[in-house]
């Protein structure tokens, strides 16, 4: 140990009488219910280097040194203290990777980048423990440094020190009895840490590890969270039947932790890259351009390409914004492509996963435990209590998740799934746990047909005829921007071109036993330092990594206003939209159709952010509406959805027939004195080729909701 370490004591206290002495005011007032004194490092530094590297080297006996100094400086002024020290903003030196710190690492101030998924109920700790001697009733304070064992004296104080110095145990004339209601306690906590998904090779597993948290630590995270942990890792023997071994455990002591407020600081942007991606943001083709970077190998054609052009949107994102009243408004676009099996849904979801900064991918069906929402699990800290687990949308937020086979999710899930797409926050109530986790992440979704492949009556009719074939909640549709319909159709020209691309592009790849040998480069690696990559057929698209680096600068530093223009234009064909139907009365009631409601409004919003945040500019204008009306239309006229009211499950047809019934029986109720008669309902109906079965349906519905009532069998009145 140096000479820092030994003298800490006297440098601690220059320090803080030099440099905290208004922090130490404050702790004084009693303003907080935990006092902490939190140390930036570069405080300490500037304060004196060697010090500042002797916490790094030997943080317990330093920071607890620093802890006792703080407490006397306190006492000094009248109040007795348990004041924490929570030292931060550790320098990048002192960064390591979760699965990298060993057994050089072992007692030293480490930092690290986690994700919080899992943690446990609070549970208070002795940290001074204060025992009464049996035979002179002196009463003596031991601090508890090691959570897993309470450490209780040997012997009374020597008899100078107004003990009896009589020893305990077998040969002991004394016993010792812990005084409960002076000894101090403190609460602790158990989180559960993992490495940053980005961060971890393909194919290697993400290092876990159990941290430990004091004081005002406690409840600060959240599961899903990102954080800098600054931690000392502490071992402990491994027991196997009830014997220790010489393999030791790593758990991890909590000094303090930085929440990441600033997302997307993962990517490392140069000076020349910045440049490069406003040269590019310039281009009047950029849209093009993203559309042909999104998963280059899969060849494009009739409606993938306009789905390539809304993910390309979906992953620049709109604004999400705060209102007065504390509502929030998403910003993020939600897309839901269905289709039958090899239109390429799969690894769409790959390549846009692997290419937001964030990205998460799930299988519907292979998600367990945890799911896509969260879970309360029996917790694996020792007490088999129920501790919070993340599932993929908290752990994906501020970023994108992925998730395949959306219609095998888990009934549990698609509960959650609403409140999770809309709102973005999971509420959970598990295993005695009530819970609120944020999941600010965009979905795009792949969905398969429940017989195998979507019927061919379903070719020319609404999408929402193919999605109830899915067999998911109506409901859920609504929660989507955008819902696209990919089928694999039979066209000779079309076959014939994607077939020669899938031949072309599968022969030119390179073996991957040559890459493992070393023989070949990986052509991955290769294209890294690329900007623009020609295609197999000599289209020009941006390389993965330089796509992920311009997208991170877009949402990093520019958030697009709306302005009147930009809203005249959505607002004119919103209203167009809404007056469009019924204005042809042949049958009566059809003017009450619904064909667009609010929540389109928002979408188009979106999108329109999105379209001016790829063109890098400030403020949206109308040219970003109209590409954003442009895709809206088109998917709903490929969809051919005709009325938005089809996403609560009744058609448009189903609801003019319920208003011309209705409108029946009020005409023959003002003939007739408030009186309809069946058969007269019956056959003024057939009239407009609505059936008898489905008028005795409305009839049962109007009834039930209180509008119609019977005075007398096979007679109906307005209530």
């Amino acid at each position: 140990m140096t000479m820092a370490a030994h003298d800490s004591s006297a440098r601690w206290k220059t320090f803080f009488l030099e440099a905290k002495e208004t922090e130490i005011f404050t702790l004084l007032s009693k303003q907080s219910i935990t006092p902490t004194l939190s140390i930036p490092f570069h405080e300490l530094q500037a304060f004196d280097p060697d010090f500042a590297n002797d916490i790094l080297q030997f943080p317990r006996q330093i920071l607890n040194t620093g802890k006792d100094t703080l407490r006397e400086i306190c006492r000094e002024r009248g109040e007795d203290l348990d004041v924490i020290l929570r030292v931060g903003e550790l320098p990048r030196d002192s960064r390591r990777d979760l699965r990298e710190i060993g057994s050089s690492d072992i007692e030293k101030l480490r930092s690290s980048d986690v994700q919080v998924i899992k943690i446990s109920e609070i549970k208070p700790r002795m940290h001074i423990a204060a025992f009464q001697c049996e035979s002179c009733g002196v009463t003596q304070e031991i601090m508890q440094n090691n959570e897993r064992e309470l450490i209780e004296p040997i012997r009374c104080l020597p008899t100078d020190q107004g003990g009896c110095g009589e020893t305990a145990g077998r040969g002991g004339a004394t016993r010792f009895n812990l005084v409960f209601n002076i000894s101090r306690l403190i609460n602790n906590q158990w989180i559960e840490i993992q490495e940053l998904p980005e961060s971890v090779e393909s194919g290697a597993q993400p290092g876990r590890a159990k941290v430990l948290l004091e004081g005002d630590l406690v409840n600060k995270h959240l599961p899903g969270q990102r954080i800098v942990a600054n931690m000392i890792p502490v071992v402990y023997s491994e027991v196997v039947k009830n014997k220790k071994t010489p393999m030791f455990d790593i758990i991890y002591h909590l000094i303090s932790s930085e929440h990441e407020s600033v997302p997307f600081t993962e990517i490392k942007i140069t000076d020349e890259e910045q440049e490069e991606i406003l040269a590019i943001s310039q281009r009047d083709d950029l849209l093009r351009l993203m559309q042909n970077s999104i998963a280059p190998s899969i060849f494009s054609t009739g409606v993938m390409n306009f789905v390539k052009r809304s993910l390309a949107l979906q992953l620049f994102g709109g604004v999400s914004r705060k209102n007065r009243d504390g509502t929030r408004t998403r910003g993020d676009i939600h897309i839901l492509l269905m289709g039958d099996p090899g239109v390429a849904k799969s690894q769409l979801l790959t390549y846009v996963s692997a290419l937001s900064p964030r990205g998460k991918f799930a299988s519907g069906g292979g998600v367990s435990g945890a799911g896509l929402t969260a879970a309360a699990v029996r917790d694996t800290f020792a007490d088999g209590r129920f501790s919070l687990e993340a599932g993929v949308l908290p752990l994906s937020d501020r970023g994108l998740a992925a998730i395949d086979e959306f219609d095998k999710i888990t009934e549990d899930d698609r509960k959650v799934m609403h409140p999770a797409m809309e709102q973005q926050r999971i509420n959970i109530s598990k295993g005695g746990i009530t819970a609120s986790l944020p999941s600010r992440c965009a979905i795009i979704a792949a969905a398969n047909p429940k017989q195998g492949r979507f019927s061919n009556r379903a070719t020319n009719t609404s999408v929402l005829r193919s999605f109830k074939e899915t067999g998911l909640p109506a409901p859920l549709a609504s929660r989507f921007d955008i819902i696209w319909m990919m089928r694999d159709e039979v066209k000779a020209e079309n076959d014939e071109m994607i077939a020669k691309h899938i031949l072309r592009s599968r022969t030119r790849g390179v073996p991957e036993a040559l890459i493992d040998e070393f023989v070949a480069m990986d052509p991955v690696e290769e294209d890294k330092e690329q900007v623009f990559i020609r295609g197999e057929d000599g289209t020009e698209h941006l390389s993965q990594s330089f796509l992920r680096k311009y997208i991170a600068f877009a949402k990093r530093h520019y958030h697009p206003n709306i302005n009147q223009d930009v809203m005249a234009l959505i607002l004119e064909y919103y209203v167009q939209e809404r007056q469009s139907f019924g204005r042809d009365d042949t049958d009566e009631g059809e003017s009450n159709v619904v064909p667009i409601t609010a929540r389109a409004l928002e979408a188009l919003i979106r999108l329109t952010e999105a379209h001016a945040r790829m063109f890098l500019r400030e403020d949206a204008t109308s040219e970003d509406a109209k590409v954003a009306l442009a895709v809206f239309k088109h998917w709903r006229e490929e969809s051919g959805i005709e009325d938005e009211s089809e996403f609560s499950g009744t058609t448009v047809k189903e609801k003019n027939k319920s208003m011309i019934v209705k409108n029946i029986i009020r005409d023959i109720c003002s003939e007739n004195n408030n009186l309809a008669e069946i058969n007269t309902i019956f056959n003024r109906a057939l009239a407009k080729n609505i059936d008898e079965l489905t008028v005795s349906k409305i009839i049962k519905q109007m009834r039930s909701s209180g509008i119609l009532f019977q005075p007398k069998k096979d007679h109906y009145s307005f209530v």
